[in-house]
């Protein structure tokens, strides 16, 4: 998750941490956060617990209400600055890395929480914040995709009637993701041309929630743009039988238009670059680079290029749903097509 080094050098806040962490002993700020609800001071096995703690790579010292402890032994004894330790309903520990390093944290908090405790632990901090947000995300991540993928193929096939385009358009949205991913990590993570685009702290990762954002909007304007192009072809298929008619006379009707509206959306998303937090620049380059290569490259040439490669087979579907299509199949107006054909009939039989 973005901390202060998403911020420009300009900023007091980034400025202020960067003095702390590199001119003072700052590792205590990054320290993880254990929390023991109903163990008391008094309970027998917390101090070989905050021991064992102690002994982790990349751990200074464990601090907690019978003392401090270092390397697996008790180094200085209770005294009353411990009582902080104590709460109404338990206790706590905090474990303090050995560097100020905010990138050293996530992997002390991994540590603490694979270590075996005699009673419930619960491990906190800004650290562990961020790993269990990133993995709440993954967590939930199959279900949004899940939840996206059906809904567009249930669209796409009322509104083409068949069982390969929706596939098609899903792969080929996924093809301009990867994409602008990559182009995201080679510039933002790796720190390629960063410089074009003003004060940015190169930090070798990528907030967990970019990602996210940039697949929730570039996928819903790329499908959107989509529908307006797969419209435009199956009508023209319905009113002249010719796949390849079909084809150029669709990108010619409504090629311009999503062109324009690509640039358009575009515009808004550069303005973004000019924000002096890192991860909002991020969104000014993936956005227009995902929505200019969907409408140019995959929508213009790709999409057009496999349709016209796979002919009749493109509109494929099934005996049982080209009557479903036929029934409750999105069409612009209520009118029936030039030319009525059979519902156990291909869609648009006879297209090349």
């Amino acid at each position: 998750m973005p901390d202060e080094r998403s911020m420009p050098g300009s900023s007091e806040a980034r400025q202020v941490a960067t003095i702390i962490r590199t001119e003072f002993d700052s590792a205590e700020q990054n320290a993880a956060q254990v929390v023991l609800p109903d163990v008391t001071e008094s309970d027998k096995d917390l101090p070989g617990y905050a021991a064992a703690l102690s002994k982790l790579p990349g751990v200074a010292r464990v601090d907690g209400p019978t003392g401090s402890y270092v390397k697996g032994v008790q180094a200085v004894a209770r005294t009353a600055a411990h009582g902080r330790f104590v709460l109404d309903d338990g206790s706590c520990l905090s474990v303090v890395p050995a560097s100020g390093d905010p990138d050293a944290a996530p992997q002390l908090v991994h540590d603490v929480r694979a270590q075996d405790a005699p009673f419930k632990a619960l491990v906190g901090g800004m650290a562990a914040d961020s790993i269990d947000a990133t993995d709440t995300l993954v967590d939930r991540l199959p279900y949004a995709l899940g939840a996206v993928i059906a809904a567009m193929l249930v669209l796409l096939f009322l509104l083409t009637g068949s069982v390969v385009l929706p596939f098609l358009a899903l792969v080929l949205s996924a093809l301009s993701l990867t994409a602008t991913f990559g182009a995201l990590v080679w510039i933002f993570q790796d720190g390629h041309l960063v410089s074009l685009f003003g004060d940015v702290n190169v930090t070798d990762s990528i907030a967990s929630t970019i990602p996210a954002v940039l697949f929730a909007l570039s996928f819903g304007l790329a499908m959107d743009y989509q529908v307006f192009m797969l419209a435009r072809i199956r009508e023209e298929c319905v009113r002249t039988g010719s796949g390849t008619a079909a084809v150029a006379q669709g990108l010619e009707r409504v090629g311009r238009m999503v062109m324009a509206a690509a640039v358009l959306i575009s515009i808004v998303f550069l303005g973004f670059i000019v924000s002096g937090i890192s991860y909002v620049k991020a969104y000014g380059i993936g956005l227009p680079l995902a929505v200019l290569m969907d409408a140019t490259l995959i929508r213009g040439a790709l999409l057009p290029a496999l349709m016209r490669l796979g002919g009749k087979a493109t509109w494929w579907a099934p005996g049982f749903l080209r009557r479903l299509h036929a029934r409750f199949g999105l069409h612009e107006s209520s009118q029936a097509p030039a030319a009525p054909r059979s519902p156990d009939a291909p869609p648009y039989a006879g297209v090349l």
